[in-house]
C-alpha cells in the first residue's frame, strides 16, 4: 500500500510515536473521493480525505496495526471474530495454527507488554482511527466544497470517532450500566503532536458522553447526504451504530428509533436464508456497510474467509468453526438457516457454511460489517424492553418470515436467566428475540459484547460441541461481573503517557480485581 499521509501524535501508544496511515487503494472503485467534485473537497481538503480513505482501508487490511500475529489482525471482522469465539456459540473445533485460539481460551491478557497480541492491536487500531478523525474534524472550517460534501466528510469522521471509542469501551472496560464511574479509556478530541500530553483514563460515563455527542453529530451531518460507497459510514450506517450504542446504554427508545430509521434510510431488504449464505458480497441487498475487496487487496491467509471457509483448506479447515449444537437445535426444521451449518465434514461438530470465499483460488470475498437484519432484531428487542410487545412480535415475525415460513411466537415478558444455558431459560419474548439474534448474527456480532451488555454469564460444554481444551471449566464465565473479558492495556501506552501508570490504571490481569 502506498503511504502518502503522515502525521504525529502523542499519548495514544507512546508519547512521541510517529504513525503513518496505510492509505487506501488508488483505484477509483473504493475511493471515498470518487463522487466528490475536483474543485471541491478533493482539491482543497485532500489531506483530510486521504486520512479518511486510509481509515476505511485499515478496517479490512492485515499487517499494519501490529508487528506480529498478523494473520489474526485484519480489522473489523477479525475483532468481531475474536469477540465471537470468547462466547459459547462460536465453537473452535481445534486450535489449528493458534490464531484466535488464545482469544477463545481467554489467554491474552498477560501478553500486554508485547506488540504482537490482541491488546496492542486493538488499542493501536482504534486510536489510530481516532487520531485521523480528529484531524479531519479540525479541518472543517478550511475545507472546500459544497455544504453537503463537507457534511459527508465531517459526518463520517464523527461517526468513526464514536465507533472507535465505543469499541474501545467494550474491550477495555466493564459494561457501562452499573459501572459508570469505573475507568474506561483516555479521550482525545483534538489533533495531537509529539508534544501533546497523554490523557488519563476517563470514566465509562465520560466516554459514553463523548460517544453520544459524536454519533449524534454524525447523524445530523450525514442526514440528507448519499452514501457514496458501501465502505463508507453513511447516514443509515451512522443510525445503525447509534442503535448499537443505545443497546449498551439501555436507552431502548433511542435504540428503537435509530434502528427503525436505519432500516428506512438504508433502502436495504432482508434476504432469504439461501440468498444470504456466503456472506461475501458487500453489494448484496441486505448490506448496509461493508468493504468490497478487489484483487490487489486480498489478505490471503490473513483474511476472514481463510479462517472460516473449510473447503479452502486453510485455517478454516485446521481450526473448524462450528455452531453451538444447543443453539442450532433451537431452529425449527423449516428454518432455512439450518443450511448455514452442516454435519459430516468434520468431527468437530456442525461446521459453518455461512461464510465462504467467492473464489478460493484468488482469495476473493467481500467483508460485511452491518446488515439490515441486525436492525430488525435490534428494533424488536428495544420494542420489547419498552413494553411494546405486540410491536416487538410483529417485527420479529416480519424478520422470521424470511427465515422460517412456519415460525410463530406468542411469548411475552423480558425475563432472562443468569446464564444463556438452556437450563436457565425463562421462555420470555425478550429471550426469544435474543436467541434469534444469536442464530442470525453468528460470526458477525461479537457474542462477547452482547453477553457483557446483558450481564449474562455462559458455560461451555462438550454437549455443545466444545473441545475439552476450551471448556474453561475452572474460569468464572458464569459471572458477568468478572474481569475475564476486560483486556489489559498495552505496556506501550504506559511508556508514553505521563498520566497513566501500571499500578493505578492497568486492568486486572486475572479474572477478578485484587
Amino acid at each position: 500500500m502506498k503511504k502518502i499521509f503522515k502525521y504525529t501524535f502523542a499519548g495514544l501508544l507512546a508519547g512521541s510515536m510517529v504513525l503513518t496511515t496505510s492509505c487506501s487503494e488508488e483505484r477509483i472503485e473504493t475511493s471515498p473521493t470518487q463522487s466528490m467534485s475536483g474543485q471541491g473537497l478533493l482539491a482543497n481538503g485532500n489531506a483530510a480525505l486521504v486520512a479518511l480513505n486510509g481509515i476505511y482501508r485499515e478496517m479490512y487490511t492485515a499487517g499494519w496495526s501490529t508487528s506480529g500475529n498478523t494473520h489474526q489482525c485484519f480489522g473489523i471482522t477479525a475483532y468481531n471474530l475474536g469477540a465471537e469465539v470468547m462466547g459459547e456459540d462460536h465453537i473452535m473445533g481445534a486450535s489449528g495454527s493458534g490464531w484466535f485460539w488464545y482469544d477463545a481460551l481467554y489467554n491474552v491478557k498477560q501478553r500486554y507488554a508485547s506488540s504482537s497480541w490482541r491488546s496492542y492491536d486493538l488499542w493501536y487500531a482504534y486510536y489510530n482511527w481516532i487520531a485521523n478523525a480528529n484531524y479531519i474534524i479540525a479541518a472543517e472550517e478550511t475545507m472546500g466544497g459544497t455544504s453537503a460534501e463537507v457534511n459527508y466528510a465531517i459526518g463520517q469522521a464523527y461517526a468513526i470517532r464514536a465507533y472507535s471509542y465505543f469499541m474501545l469501551s467494550q474491550w477495555f472496560a466493564r459494561t457501562l450500566k452499573g459501572h459508570e464511574s469505573e475507568k474506561c479509556v483516555p479521550i482525545y478530541t483534538e489533533p495531537t503532536t509529539p508534544e501533546t500530553t497523554g490523557q488519563p483514563r476517563a470514566t465509562n460515563a465520560e466516554v459514553y458522553a463523548q460517544i453520544d455527542s459524536d454519533i449524534k453529530k454524525a447523524v445530523e451531518l450525514l442526514k440528507g447526504t448519499e452514501q457514496q460507497n458501501k465502505s463508507h459510514i453513511g447516514y443509515a450506517v451512522a443510525l445503525g451504530i447509534q442503535a448499537r450504542i443505545a443497546l449498551v446504554e439501555n436507552d431502548w427508545q433511542t435504540a428503537y428509533t435509530a434502528a427503525e430509521a436505519a432500516i428506512s434510510a438504508s433502502g436495504c431488504k432482508i434476504l432469504d436464508a439461501k440468498s444470504a449464505a456466503g456472506m461475501n458480497d458487500a453489494g448484496a441487498a441486505d448490506v448496509m456497510w461493508g468493504a468490497g475487496i478487489i484483487a490487489d487487496q486480498v489478505g490471503m491467509y490473513a483474511s476472514f474467509f481463510s479462517h472460516m471457509d473449510f473447503e479452502a483448506g486453510k485455517y478454516g479447515q485446521s481450526a473448524p468453526k462450528c455452531i453451538n449444537k444447543e443453539l442450532y437445535a433451537k431452529m425449527n426444521p423449516t428454518d432455512g438457516r439450518r443450511d448455514w451449518w452442516v454435519s459430516g465434514k468434520t468431527s468437530a461438530g456442525l461446521l459453518q457454511e455461512k461464510f465462504k470465499f467467492t473464489d478460493v483460488a484468488t482469495w476473493m470475498g467481500d467483508y460485511i460489517f452491518m446488515r439490515v437484519e441486525e436492525m430488525y432484531l435490534t428494533a424488536a428487542e428495544a420494542a420489547c424492553r419498552l413494553g411494546q410487545e405486540d410491536q416487538a412480535r410483529t417485527i420479529l415475525k416480519t424478520f422470521m418470515s424470511y427465515r422460517d415460513t412456519d415460525y410463530t411466537c406468542d411469548k411475552t415478558g423480558t425475563a432472562l436467566g443468569a446464564t444463556s444455558a438452556t437450563a436457565d431459560e425463562t421462555g420470555s419474548l425478550l429471550e426469544e428475540i435474543l436467541i434469534q439474534r444469536r442464530i442470525e448474527l453468528w460470526g458477525e456480532d461479537g457474542r462477547m459484547f452482547t453477553l457483557k451488555r446483558l450481564k449474562q454469564g455462559f458455560r461451555r460444554t462438550a454437549a455443545q460441541g466444545w473441545p475439552s481444551a476450551a471448556l474453561l471449566s475452572t474460569r468464572p464465565t458464569d459471572d458477568p461481573e468478572a474481569f475475564m473479558n476486560v483486556l489489559t492495556i498495552p505496556q506501550a501506552e504506559f511508556d508514553g503517557n505521563v498520566n497513566m501508570t501500571l499500578e493505578a490504571d492497568q486492568n486486572p490481569e486475572d479474572d477478578y480485581k485484587k
